[in-house]
């Protein structure tokens, strides 16, 4: 049954209200495009008024500003306790382990924040897809900074033993906790607002908080081992940059309270409720929603594959370049610690600046062929990696670290807006969140203690150079496995397959909602 204009009336609510036999078959069924799947912004009409209004150019700044500082700050804390498990945590708190055996104790609970991480994924993603992602990035700032601080008070095994390591690990617990929600809703607020041509560049701010964070957590520590002893920073030097999260926390809030909700977010939750009021008014009956995690796992799985494959290359081999090379240096190669930091701390600037510029690529080109570059570039430099490590010429490691970081900001800049695109707004948060982070329980997670004791069994880096190739191999396989999203149009994909249909009807099939979407 058409309208005069030619539209199916079920694709107009004004056209079911007035027709019931048409309403009680296809309420809530606007055009679907299954998930994965999505209107181009040309074709599509809530795009193009969402384009015509689209947020200002000094809202979408500061919408970027806010989700950058909040991201630095978390990030900071995060790669602060990897540093400081490279250095310091195994004597502080493992001091009756060999010293290679107590670094590997210390990245034990350093693994532990990833273990969970998709926990947080799981909490803050069903959230954040339900009451917004604005709330839940507030509440993951808090609890992160908050158990940094909460270590930098920590007593050592010294004064109660054993205790001290439990300590440490629930500290662990509670930011990776607080970090598996913060990185969907960062980027998420980002992409949702910003201009759908230019989304690979404006996401991509977010994700220069992993190297800001990193430069900043690693200033820190090469200012205190320059300035202090080594007994004075092992008596409490360390504390100091953890302590000082407290002030970055507090500047932190008062930037990222100021922002808005997604636009995009709003608008999907006021469809969802409008569908849900009139097919109370024809049926009688509430319309069941899904939750976002059985959802996700029932129309994305396979985009939750392809996020969790993409980050493996992209996981292992940032850990190795920047966490298990303290350990390299120090240990394998007797450089001092000084000497392993500032080489990080000026590949991590360089970092920095070109993530947004391989965002800004991505939207040339797509996200594949720029994340395809990376893994494969990221395969191919490992060996070279670690020969120009063995020099123990301070120039040939900042190079090695650098270029890693540049290849490893072609797989991580555009993952922002990949993976925003991969999946419907209604679930977004949550696919976005678990495919990102149940990914790094097993790749960034274990990798600095793989990388170790591979070190301590074989004495080379040969195996080590294998495992990075071997993530890289993954990565690639799953980038050619996805389609490309760069045309994809947020506010369409996948839409309204995350409400379920009135309750006690049978769900319909993926075959009868795509001959839905295109029949008469």
């Amino acid at each position: 049954m058409r309208r005069p204009c030619g539209e199916p009336y079920w694709v107009c609510p004004e056209a079911i209200s007035g027709h019931p036999a048409v309403a009680a078959e296809h309420m809530g069924r606007q055009p679907i495009r299954p998930y994965g799947h999505a209107m181009t912004p040309e074709n599509s009409t809530v795009a193009k008024s969402s384009a015509a209004s689209g947020t200002p150019s000094s809202s979408l700044k500061r919408i970027v500003a806010a989700s950058l500082v909040g991201t630095t700050i978390e990030w900071y804390d995060f790669f602060l306790y990897g540093s400081a498990a490279a250095l310091v945590f195994n004597k502080l708190f493992f001091p009756e382990s060999d010293p290679l055996v107590g670094t590997l104790l210390a990245f034990l609970t350093y693994a532990v924040g990833f273990a969970a991480r998709p926990v947080g994924a799981l909490v803050f993603g069903h959230y954040g897809d339900k009451i917004g992602r604005k709330k839940l990035l507030v509440l993951s700032l808090m609890m992160m900074g908050g158990a940094t601080f909460a270590i930098g008070l920590l007593p050592t095994h010294s004064a109660i033993g054993s205790s001290a390591a439990v300590l440490l690990t629930t500290l662990r617990l509670i930011q990776g906790f607080a970090l598996g929600g913060e990185w969907g809703g960062a980027v998420l607020l980002v992409s949702e607002h910003g201009d759908a041509k230019r989304r690979g560049f404006w996401a991509s701010w977010p994700q220069t908080g992993a190297p800001a964070g990193q430069l900043l957590a690693t200033a820190v520590l090469a200012i205190l081992t320059a300035v202090l002893s080594d007994a004075a920073f092992m008596s409490w030097g360390w504390r100091v940059p953890f302590l000082l999260s407290g002030v970055l926390v507090g500047i932190g809030l008062w930037i990222r309270l100021a922002v808005d909700e997604s636009p995009v977010f709003k608008e999907a939750r006021a469809r969802a409720e409008a569908r849900k009021a009139e097919a109370k008014k024809v049926t009688g009956e509430h319309q069941v929603e899904k939750m976002p995690l059985v959802a996700v796992l029932r129309f994305h799985w396979k985009d939750v594959l392809i996020a969790m494959g993409a980050r493996m290359a992209e996981n292992i081999s940032f850990y190795v370049i920047t966490a298990f090379i303290l350990v390299y240096a120090t240990n394998e190669l007797e450089l001092s610690q000084q000497t392993a930091l500032n080489a990080v701390l000026i590949a991590s600037a360089v970092h920095f600046a070109v993530i947004p510029a391989w965002g800004a690529l991505s939207d040339r080109l797509g996200r594949r062929p720029v994340y395809l570059l990376g893994a494969v570039g990221t395969g191919l430099w490992v060996f070279p990696f670690f020969e120009l490590l063995d020099t123990r010429s301070f120039g040939a490691i900042v190079l090695a670290v650098m270029v890693g970081l540049v290849l490893h900001g072609a797989m991580y800049a555009p993952q922002a807006a990949f993976f925003s695109e991969l999946f419907a707004t209604r679930l977004r948060y949550s696919g976005a969140s678990i495919g990102a982070q149940f990914s790094s329980v097993a790749a960034g997670a274990p990798a600095p203690m793989i990388a170790t004791a591979l070190l301590a069994d074989y004495g080379s880096s040969t195996p080590i150079s294998l495992y990075v190739i071997g993530a890289a191999l993954l990565t690639v396989v799953a980038i050619l496995c996805a389609k490309e999203t760069r045309s994809r149009d947020l506010t369409r994909i996948g839409e309204d397959d995350a409400v379920g249909p009135p309750a006690g009807d049978a769900v319909p099939s993926s075959s009868d909602r795509m001959r839905k979407a295109v029949q008469p």
